[in-house]
């Protein structure tokens, strides 16, 4: 009896195991489609669900405070529940190393001087009607509770 007890047992964790990357990678895909890079989808989607945009300027490959924004607010699970519920994100990319398709590249130089970008990082909140509210420029301390105290202008 104990070991038809164990060998069901060993079969549901051999069965949990086999499946954990799949639910993995589809925990990482929800991640990801947090972001968006087409500016005039995510105007219309936060028109539509009356919430506020955030252009997210980065040089994603080569910019230090970029990446360490990335790292320690915005791939925080705190930054994107608060994300998810309230801003439609735009991750606006100007790398150095990869490369962006040519619409996505020209969307984001007309952006860079629609909004008179001139450094990295630069964060543009937007209301839902794609006017700008307010923006930060550079690396933000106090990780993601700070920065959402930033958004919410508190």
């Amino acid at each position: 009896m104990e070991l038809t007890k164990i060998r069901s047992l060993a079969g549901t964790v051999f069965v949990i195991l086999a499946f954990a990357p799949f639910f993995s990678l589809h925990a990482a895909a929800d991640k990801a489609d947090l972001w968006q890079t087409n500016y005039k989808q995510a105007l219309a989607q936060a028109a539509k669900e009356n919430k506020q945009v955030l252009l997210d300027f980065t040089g994603s490959d080569w910019c230090i405070y970029c990446i360490q924004m990335d790292r320690e607010v915005l791939g925080k699970s705190q930054f994107e529940n608060f994300a998810s519920k309230n801003l439609v994100l735009v991750k606006l990319d100007y790398p150095r190393r990869k490369k962006l398709p040519p619409g996505e590249m020209q969307q984001n130089d007309q952006l860079q001087q629609q909004y008179s970008i001139e450094g990295y990082p630069t964060y543009v909140l937007l209301d839902s009607r794609g006017k700008e509210v307010k923006r930060v420029v550079g690396y933000v301390d106090g990780g993601p509770s700070a920065f959402i105290k930033w958004i919410e202008g508190k």
